[in-house]
């Protein structure tokens, strides 16, 4: 990387945003690690993000931005506790800090155990674990909750503070401990996952670095607990929708519907490796929602062309997952599958079920409108897909729901 000068700076910040995306959750977990305070971490990182708004654009970014940040945080720390006469102790352990990129492996799935401590109820330890570990903004994590900006900044306060007065320890859980919290630490990872595939918020409509953040959280847990199953089903799921991931988009950034997708550009080596790890998931004898979503991507993965899915398989497989998941989002994919074994009608008759659940959804009404567009109904599928629209605003996907409103438009 240039260590040259930019004179207007863009370069350098949109460098630094993408260097934060990507680094704040391990910035934060090493300072957690080292401060054992959550608020001072983010405190550091994010004064060592303004310091380096403030020198890159003219000095020009750093070869190694990631450990620049790591340092600036670290000296930053070092400071303000020289400063508050506090935390002695610590100054030695934070001194020791290395001035690079390098960090204990599994500093993140450390703070993920921690956040999920039984102590904290379970909306928070998801919310604190999006925010400390996976970076996402308040905001992000406030629409993927449906919730309130202010609400959620709320909620994420008192976990901290109830870490801080509980003194709950920052530390990998014994073994009994985490599959006590494995759940919860699931869905966590599988939220940051979902986050990667569709954003939130933001102007861009998928994050790859953080479906590669959750590849890499789910490897790790299968490495420490290598005779549960959900993490080896979770682990698998990632990575088989990561294998899609060359022909989810266009050139133009627009999401590509699986039906229309170029397999050829899809990793076969992946592939294989997910359903490896769905067969010894299968052969430790006890299912769970994370394996059976895995299996229902690799009948996708496995089928040669969209018309020679297996249907009635993924229905199969749709209705074990009802079993143990009977949630709004899961009948609604369900029907999708409906769709094609009995037809859109009987189909859509299911998804009207969900309008009370599922009415503020934006995907319950684009997947209106594709059935209501099956059956000729078009307008109707019309005010189904400009409601969607209305909901979401992912980039990718409201292009996606334009160019179905406006088919005869260049809306790029």
């Amino acid at each position: 990387m240039s260590s040259s000068a930019d004179p207007g700076g863009a370069a350098a910040r949109s460098l630094l945003e993408r260097v934060f995306r990507e680094e704040a959750g391990r910035l934060t977990a090493s300072l957690v690690r080292l401060l054992g305070d959550f608020d001072l971490a983010e405190e550091m990182v994010a004064e060592a993000v303004v310091e380096a708004l403030e020198r890159w654009p003219s000095a020009g970014p750093p070869k190694r931005p990631g450990a620049w940040l790591l340092t600036c945080a670290r000296n930053k720390a070092l400071d303000r506790i020289r400063r508050e006469g506090r935390y002695r102790d610590k100054l030695a352990q934070i001194a020791a800090l290395p001035a690079t990129a390098e960090r204990e492996p599994d500093d993140r799935l450390r703070l993920i155990f921690t956040c999920c401590h039984p102590a904290l109820d379970a909306d928070a330890q998801v919310a604190l674990t999006l925010r400390a570990v996976a970076g996402l903004t308040t905001a992000e994590i406030a629409r993927a909750f449906l919730l309130p900006e202010a609400t959620l900044a709320k909620r994420l306060t008192r976990a901290k503070q109830k870490i801080a007065k509980a003194g709950i320890p920052y530390r990998s859980p014994e073994p009994a401990e985490r599959a006590a919290r494995l759940e919860q630490v699931l869905r966590v990872v599988y939220l940051v996952f979902n986050e990667g595939c569709l954003t939130t918020g933001g102007d861009v409509g998928v994050r790859r670095e953080l479906v590669d953040d959750a590849e890499w959280l789910a490897g790790l847990l299968v490495q420490c607990l290598p005779q549960e199953p959900e993490p080896l089903g979770l682990l698998a799921l990632i990575r088989l929708h990561a294998a899609r991931w060359p022909a989810r988009l266009d050139r133009h950034g627009q999401l590509v519907p699986l039906a229309e997708q170029d397999r050829s550009l899809w990793n076969s080596a992946r592939i294989h490796s997910a359903v490896t790890l769905i067969e010894r998931a299968a052969a430790l004898r006890r299912p769970g929602p994370y394996q059976i979503e895995a299996a229902i991507a690799a009948v996708h993965c496995e089928a040669p062309g969209w018309q020679a899915t297996d249907w009635p398989q993924l229905l199969t497989l749709y209705d074990m997952l009802l079993a143990v998941d009977p949630s709004p989002v899961v009948r609604l994919n369900r029907a999708v599958i409906v769709r094609h074994t009995d037809g859109p009608a009987s189909a859509l008759a299911l998804v009207d079920e969900l309008t009370e659940t599922l009415g503020r959804y934006h995907l319950f009404h684009a997947t209106r409108a594709a059935l209501l567009r099956d059956l000729g109904r078009t307008d109707q599928a019309r005010q189904a897909d400009e409601q969607a629209l209305k909901l979401t605003a992912n980039p990718a996907e409201r292009s996606l729901l334009a160019t179905r409103l406006h088919p005869t438009h260049d809306i790029h």
